[in-house]
């Protein structure tokens, strides 16, 4: 009897490898496409949650003979991550939406959908690898995410494949194009945020807090030594260690080495 693995797909290309390299190893697969964040309107070109990403994991599902789902964590990943990322840069901080959406959301609801369809195993995309339940960079040095997979449990570690994670992102398009997957084998990635598809997060910030929060209001720019340089219009568009961005005219780089949220001080 052959092992079944839910792969989660976003309709890229290498979670679509991953589903293919699965399927040709012999296992049972079923493909589930994640719905994290509904932006309003629907977003082409993006990596995942709009409708034509959906649509494109759906197709490569077709293409390879096995059944899709689409999980509706909406509600979850609003609570979980979003509320957290606002949060969290209210306090000054700059969070790693990614990272605490893989710890507490998006595995864990993975893993339960694989126990209500008796799969054994869950897989995903992601250029890592793991070894007897230990997590460990990918091949690519360049693609490497294994930081994004930190903070997942060793449980959930343990049940887990990572096709593509022992091969690069060059070779993962190269077995695209050798196993037909033309549809998304070229497909364009993106680094942004999945729900900051513009690269604005104080878009985000302004809907959850309203745009006269604290931390999109105007503030300082100070020197360590409390020599005002200037002002800025929210502490929320900066993070320690940015450069720009910041007041010019000095001899010297200036870079952002604290913030202060309750004078609203950068």
């Amino acid at each position: 009897m052959r092992e079944r693995v839910l792969v989660a797909m976003s309709g890229g290309v290498d979670s679509s490898v991953a589903a293919a390299l699965l399927v040709k190893q012999g296992y049972d697969v079923v493909g589930a496409t994640m719905k994290l964040f509904c932006h309003g309107e629907d977003l082409p070109d993006r990596p995942c949650c709009s409708l034509d990403s959906v649509n494109d994991a759906r197709r490569i599902c077709e293409q390879l003979g096995v059944p899709h789902y689409v999980l509706n964590l909406e509600t979850a990943f609003g609570r979980d991550v979003v509320q957290d990322f606002v949060s969290e840069y209210a306090r000054g901080r700059t969070p790693i939406p990614c990272v605490r959406c893989n710890t507490f959301t998006k595995f864990r609801d993975l893993l339960r959908k694989a126990d209500a369809i008796d799969a054994r195993w869950i897989a995903t995309g992601h250029y890592a690898q793991v070894r007897n339940g230990v997590l460990h960079r990918g091949l690519d040095p360049l693609k490497d995410q294994s930081y994004f997979l930190w903070g997942i449990e060793r449980g959930v570690l343990a049940r887990m494949l990572l096709p593509v994670g022992a091969q690069t992102k060059a070779e993962t398009r190269a077995v695209a194009h050798e196993l037909g997957l033309e549809l998304i084998a070229e497909k364009a990635e993106s680094q942004d945020i999945c729900f900051v598809p513009d690269g604005d997060h104080t878009k985000i910030i302004a809907r959850e807090l309203g745009a006269d929060a604290p931390s999109l209001s105007p503030g300082s720019f100070v020197r360590a030594d409390g020599t005002v340089l200037g002002r800025h219009d929210g502490f929320a568009r900066y993070t320690v260690g940015q450069r720009r961005g910041l007041p010019g005219g000095f001899r010297e780089p200036m870079f952002v080495v604290e913030i202060r949220p309750a004078s609203r001080e950068v």
